[in-house]
């Protein structure tokens, strides 16, 4: 069955609703999937790799539905696969080569990718984005090697390859991999009015108070809702620090509210966070005061981030926003927070 065809079912069934402009990417999905499905030459004398399949880089707002796309031609692919989030995949490309490091290796990336390439066919992305020099150093050795080996890369982001590692630290050095991603990938924007998922949260509850059974229930039933229950942890490159966000998928990220407030965390810890999540599932927000000021001063910048950059925020909290903080110094300035806390539960907050 094609992957139109597979759309299509699914539309017949009421699972989702048709879009055209997911529609009119299904044909560089069908294309992908045929061509994958041809056997593999082999090489008389010598392991030869397969001819490369030219992959895809989808690209677009938020919930227009680029990963379910993805999930639909991976469920079709019939060939060694792997599907990952970008940034999980770079977190384990990293431990990989500093364990080939402790070999003794003179070149860390080669055994990476190598393991790569014997086996692996085709090789799944959700949500490219470079915000690391590290990475942005590492990913066109790597890509070109994947590409050599005749491993086909599809890849959804939120940003063009263009906007990829904007601004970034020597970025000058990172231009030849946007050239490299250009050239063995088609690059197509998901255009699309609709934002599927912010139609699921739309008139939805955001904020759960007070904490208890009930509130985690109520929490976890929307993560589940966003992201299928998952459970990998998020780790996130702030100035050569590591900040862990327990659990991501699919740019929604969850943690408590001493995983973020209760760590010696900064601005820039939080606007990263931000940048890499459109919706944060914040856990336990204890009521605020003297006896835990800075934990207090970091939520308010904390919040001060996710609503600047519009980030749709889930939260459970021992009281409604104005009650949080009613006692000691800092009440005052958490008036505006309290204020934003209101503002960003309504139905059509979050980015478009």
């Amino acid at each position: 069955m094609t992957l139109s065809a597979t759309y299509e079912a699914a539309v017949s069934s009421g699972k989702i609703k048709p879009d055209p402009a997911q529609q009119a990417m299904l044909p560089h999905l069908d294309r992908i999937a045929e061509e994958l499905a041809k056997p593999v030459k082999k090489g008389l004398f010598r392991k030869k790799s397969p001819d490369p399949v030219r992959g895809l880089y989808i690209w677009g707002g938020v919930g227009r539905g680029k990963s379910m796309l993805m999930d639909m031609l991976y469920e079709a692919v019939d060939a060694p696969k792997r599907r990952v989030h970008f940034h999980v995949f770079m977190q384990w490309v990293h431990t990989e080569m500093t364990t080939a490091r402790k070999s003794g290796v003179e070149d860390a990336l080669a055994p990476v990718a190598a393991h790569l390439t014997d086996n692996l066919r085709f090789l799944a992305f959700d949500e490219m984005q470079i915000t690391d020099i590290t990475d942005a150093m590492i990913v066109g050795r790597l890509f070109q090697s994947l590409f050599d080996g005749g491993v086909t890369v599809v890849t959804t982001s939120n940003r063009h390859p263009d906007d990829l590692y904007k601004n970034g630290l020597n970025r000058q050095l990172f231009l030849p991999f946007i050239d490299l991603i250009k050239s063995h990938l088609d690059v197509v924007e998901l255009v699309s009015p609709t934002d599927h998922r912010q139609g699921r949260l739309a008139g939805a509850q955001s904020y759960f108070t007070p904490i208890g059974a009930e509130a985690r229930a109520a929490i976890t039933a929307v993560w589940d809702d966003l992201t299928g229950g998952a459970t990998d942890p998020l780790v996130l490159h702030v100035k050569g620090r590591k900040v862990e966000i327990p659990a991501y998928h699919n740019g929604v990220a969850r943690a408590r509210f001493y995983d973020l407030c209760g760590q010696p965390l900064g601005a820039a810890d939080y606007i990263a966070l931000a940048e890499a999540a459109r919706v944060v599932v914040l856990e336990d927000i204890p009521r605020l005061s003297r006896s835990n000021y800075n934990e207090a001063k970091r939520f308010v910048t904390l919040i001060d981030a996710l609503y600047e950059a519009k980030v749709r925020l889930i939260c459970s909290a021992a009281a409604e926003p104005e009650m949080l903080y009613i006692e000691g110094e800092g009440t005052f300035e958490f008036e505006r927070t309290a204020s934003r806390l209101r503002e960003m539960q309504a139905g059509d907050w979050g980015r478009s």
